[in-house]
């Protein structure tokens, strides 16, 4: 007799019969290791590690995920989190609050930015060296659950108690919006999760009601999310009855994703950034944009991931997710990009192989064949499959922009304690000093104190320089630190304002949507 498996609840409703010779050798095989093998073996273990085995073997994408990890990766697309409500950094082994979600738990207490958590229940967690993973676990917690905190706060004396009932904290997936001049808006999306569309929707009304016209969709670093958030957020850009995206597998039958023409943005020209870590969702918005002639793209080659999973639970609470289609874009290019079955480090090494190959940093060393060639839907303007969308727009990354000195900074958190514990010792007098971003934009300016600072750091770190290396990375170093501080006082919009002067894909992203039109 076969084994019979079927998988409800989705579109596919095939069953697979796995024959029974198949499925005994199996059994015995993993019986005898159990029974007669020298060492103790996890019936656990041995069953993820088969699993493991067998999805090894298929595409890059297709893995298992162990019960104990299954919350970690599903919770930054659901939306929301339950826990305290603080955005928080470290500071010299204390977790400092950088500022309480509003209208959050934590905010209702009265917990301010620039409080110190020093203890959770009674436990310490100010200088004995826990991780953040750790501080974490035992601040958030189920809804409606009470945690006890010890906080100290500047100017006053000792430690101060207050009781937090937990609730559901909202999780932010458009990392900025802001208006880059007069008529062009920008949106930053970090990740395509639950609530994404809402934010979205939401991000282009504030936007509007400042005079945009025209819109900048940053992209870049976006490994995805959700197939049917992209496919909203596109929808909200095209006009009626265009293609979005295409999905179709050995046992999935195509499935046409079209746009519905009531968005909020289908006209004023659209530009989208991409870079090689725009990813899968990233990729199909980009796409539709592009074979439809909506929008122009610039940056980089994206990365090439247009692979559906369908999210299998077990009964443990660990799960599956398994490829079952490809995505293609309206003009029928498919999104993924080569591999080869079981060759997972050679897929994970592709973008190496693109700075290898000059593809990165030199446009005219990219010759793609006519095989490759598609035609856009509308304007029949060529575009170029092959693996990622490749940009209208091409920006080569300049390797030499970021000076050894300042990655090294970078890499041993120099820059990051620099402004924290500015920010710390300085919280009040800023915020009392600019009663806007628009005024600390125009005349902030790094301190001799900030960069003393720093420098120390920089010693602390044992790393080495010469003043002719300093002169050259500290123009770097203060725009870096004042997106930094902009961030702690405002938010993450007006760090991105700030930090953008350094993305060369952004400013000719600003540079082409004022140029050129489709």
């Amino acid at each position: 007799m076969a084994v019979l498996l079927q998988f409800a609840g989705s579109s596919c409703h095939a069953q697979t019969s796995l024959d029974e010779a198949q499925v005994k050798k199996f059994l015995i095989a993993t019986t005898a290791a159990k029974n007669l093998y020298v060492d103790t073996i996890s019936d656990e273990k041995m069953i993820e590690d088969a699993i493991k085995g067998v999805l090894k073997e298929l595409d890059p994408h297709s893995a298992y995920t162990p019960a104990k990890d299954v919350q970690a990766l599903t919770e930054p697309l659901q939306g929301n989190f339950e826990g305290i409500g603080v955005q928080f950094n470290m500071v010299e082994d204390t977790l400092v609050v950088i500022q309480p979600v509003s209208g959050g738990p934590s905010e209702k207490v009265g917990i301010i930015a620039g409080d110190r958590i020093v203890t959770v229940n009674d436990t310490a967690i100010a200088g004995v060296k826990m991780s953040k993973e750790n501080i974490m676990k035992r601040l958030r917690g189920a809804k409606g659950t009470k945690v006890r905190l010890g906080v100290k706060r500047q100017d006053v004396k000792g430690v101060n108690e207050f009781v937090v009932v937990r609730d559901k904290i909202p999780v932010y997936t458009i990392d900025a919006k802001y208006m880059v001049d007069a008529t062009t808006g920008y949106v930053k999306i970090g990740s395509f999760g639950a609530t994404t569309h809402k934010e979205f929707i939401e991000a282009v009304s504030m936007l509007r009601e400042k005079g945009m016209k025209d819109l900048i969709i940053d992209l870049q670093g976006n490994g995805g999310g959700y197939l049917q958030t992209a496919v909203a957020i596109t929808n909200e850009l095209l006009g009626a009855n265009e293609l979005i995206v295409y999905t179709e597998g050995r046992i999935q039958p195509r499935m046409n994703y079209v746009s519905q023409g009531h968005g909020v943005f289908r006209e004023g020209k659209l530009t989208v950034l991409i870079d090689s870590y725009s990813a899968s969702a990233s990729e199909i918005l980009a796409g539709a944009v592009q074979d439809n002639d909506r929008g122009l793209i610039v940056g980089r080659r994206s990365f090439g991931k247009g692979l559906v999973q369908r999210q299998i639970d077990l009964p443990d609470k660990s799960m599956i997710r398994l490829t079952i289609a490809h995505y293609y874009s309206p003009s029928g290019r498919c999104i993924q990009k080569p591999y080869k079955k079981g060759d997972l480090k050679s897929y994970d090494m592709d973008i190496v192989e693109r700075l290898k190959s000059g593809e990165l940093t030199n446009a005219d060393s990219i010759h793609l064949p006519d095989s490759l060639k598609f035609t856009t839907l509308k304007k029949k303007r060529t575009v170029y499959g092959g693996g990622g969308i490749m940009p209208d727009v091409y920006v080569e990354l300049d390797t030499t922009q970021f000076t050894k000195l300042y990655r090294e900074m970078s890499a041993k958190s120099c820059i990051i304690n620099t402004s924290l514990k500015y920010i710390d010792k300085n919280r009040k007098r800023l915020q009392k000093s600019y009663s806007d971003f628009e005024s600390y934009m125009a005349s902030f300016e790094v301190p001799q104190d900030m960069i003393d600072m720093l420098l120390e750091k920089t010693k602390e770190a044992k790393i080495e320089y010469s003043d002719s290396d300093l002169t050259e990375t500290m123009p770097l170093v203060k725009t870096q630190l004042k997106a930094l501080i902009a961030r702690d006082i405002w938010d993450m919009s007006e760090y991105y304002h700030i930090v953008n002067s350094l993305n060369s894909i952004y400013l000719k992203g600003v540079a082409t949507i004022k140029e050129k039109e489709l």
